[in-house]
């Protein structure tokens, strides 16, 4: 048998068995050899500390779509979590900022008015794993300043991970009252934000300042439309509900609505259909549509309730909150301050986690 000058004859067999082999195997399967398809190219995972970057937990409604580079928060309360590791972290700021910002278990830190490279730790950490959460300061529902977060800066050779989060998570759906408006640190001291600190869960504050339920012809914000938007100012994108899965949905809405001329039918009609979306974003969340504590809208929004339940909605109640709050509860007759916040976050918490196990 002749061979190949730069085959040796103990080679060649092994190589004609496995052609033909294959060839027989291509045969009975009707395939062919697999190719890679031009472009198709697995994607760089984004550095560590910056966007993209999975060990970056962003809670809320982030838009993380329109820039690779930066992501924009949107409505109150939204907030990130990541573990990283080294001795200092520094956080990336396009332009002025307030910020809260918590490392480990030591105190937040409030920094006015920031903006470039930002110094969390003026003072180095002891070696090893640590946790940052960071989130922006809020007025009414509007960031002030440029809330758009480019990134960590990570001492050489340091990395990210994932750090430890809950399982659950709560939503809150409302206005001003619900931002934390007049209470010292906004979103917050107000009582969406510490009910989830208290229940050991996620939370989000789907609130705006000023927001009513029904969008009326002044520019007063209708959350029953805006509910499924990504900003509650603009009526497009949507805002895609598979990023997160909300265990419960708490609903305080109708303060505003009366000095905006809405009827009590139509309040009644977009409470319904409120009712409807949340349901449709959230299939097996508990709701609970609380009494406003002003008690405007009160029969409208039980009979709205009642008639989700009569459709076949086990899991939506309505809250009475008659009586939670006094004068020494509210920094003016509508707006609770620090300490009327305490309060609701004392009486809703256990209601909710009666619900969702918590």
């Amino acid at each position: 048998m002749q061979t190949s000058p730069h085959t040796s004859p103990g080679r060649a067999l092994p190589s004609l068995l496995t052609a033909m082999l294959m060839a027989c195997l291509l045969s009975l399967t009707g395939g062919s050899p697999a190719q890679a398809a031009p472009g198709d190219v697995t994607p760089k995972a984004a550095a560590p500390g910056q966007p993209g970057d999975p060990n970056i937990k962003f809670v809320g409604r982030w838009d993380t779509t329109s820039s690779s580079t930066a992501y924009t928060p949107y409505w109150a309360g939204a907030y990130y979590r990541a573990g990283f590791t080294g001795r200092t972290v520094k956080l990336k700021q396009r332009g002025t900022i307030d910020l809260w910002a918590r490392i480990d278990n030591g105190p937040v830190k409030f920094y006015d008015d920031v903006k470039g490279t930002v110094n969390l730790t003026p003072t180095a950490l002891s070696p090893g794993n640590h946790t940052l959460q960071v989130n922006y300061q809020v007025v009414a529902g509007s960031y002030r300043g440029d809330a758009v977060f480019q990134g960590l800066v990570l001492d050489s050779g340091a990395t990210t991970f994932a750090p430890a989060a809950p399982s659950k998570l709560v939503e809150f759906v409302g206005d001003s009252i619900t931002v934390g408006t007049t209470s010292s640190q906004n979103a917050r001291t107000a009582y969406g934000w510490l009910i989830g600190e208290r229940l050991g869960v996620e939370h989000t504050q789907i609130a705006q300042g000023g927001a009513c339920l029904v969008a009326a012809a002044d520019g007063c914000v209708g959350l029953e439309r805006q509910f499924t938007k990504l900003n509650p100012n603009a009526s497009t994108p949507d805002w895609n509900f598979s990023r997160y899965r909300a265990d419960a949905v708490v609903i305080n809405l109708g303060t505003n609505d009366v000095g905006h001329g809405v009827s009590t039918t139509q309040f009644q009609s977009a409470y319904s259909s409120l009712l409807r979306k949340v349901r449709a974003a959230y299939p097996q969340a508990w709701i609970f549509a609380l009494e406003t504590f002003r008690g405007r809208f009160v029969p409208q929004t039980q009979a709205a309730v009642k008639a989700a339940v009569a459709g076949g909605d086990a899991r939506v109640s309505f809250v009475d909150t008659t009586g939670w709050l006094g004068s020494g509860d509210l920094t003016d007759s509508v707006h609770p301050n620090d300490r009327g916040h305490r309060v609701i976050a004392d009486r809703l918490a256990p209601v909710i986690a009666a619900r969702i196990g918590s």
